[in-house]
């Protein structure tokens, strides 16, 4: 399944992944992304295509040009995709993933201690829902 345009999957009831999510669509004026919480029916759909877990709320994934993307390699892709300044992020590509991936998996495994949840996932509204799949 391939799609025009990149998607960004990430866990809807962690506030760290919405605020990141906010922050995308803030920086994204081109409005180049489209985004699905990974637990839609949509995501779910999504990553059997792709040989990925549909449980796996524990990284965002970026779908792009048909290839998802996890982790650090996903973040990072973002960053060079949002433009300006944050391309310059995507120059830790060059690090190896598993150190990269090291900082990534401690923030997840942290992330609702220090950023807390919801109990629902993040309704966009009305104007930012076309962006949103499966909501």
């Amino acid at each position: 399944m391939t799609h025009q345009q990149p998607i960004l999957l990430f866990d809807g009831v962690c506030n760290l992944c919405n605020a990141s999510v906010q922050w995308v669509i803030e920086h994204d004026p081109q409005a180049q992304f489209r985004f699905a919480s990974l637990q839609s029916d949509f995501a779910k759909e999504l990553l059997a295509g792709y040989d990925l877990p549909p449980a796996a709320l524990d990284t965002v994934i970026l779908v792009e040009n048909g290839k998802a993307y996890t982790r650090s390699d996903a973040a990072l892709r973002v960053a060079r995709k949002v433009g300006g300044l944050w391309s310059l992020l995507s120059a830790f590509l060059i690090v190896p993933r598993p150190l990269r991936d090291l900082v990534y998996n401690f923030i997840a495994r942290n992330r609702y201690r220090w950023f807390g949840k919801q109990e629902s996932c993040w309704l966009p509204t009305p104007d930012l829902r076309s962006r949103f799949l499966g909501s």
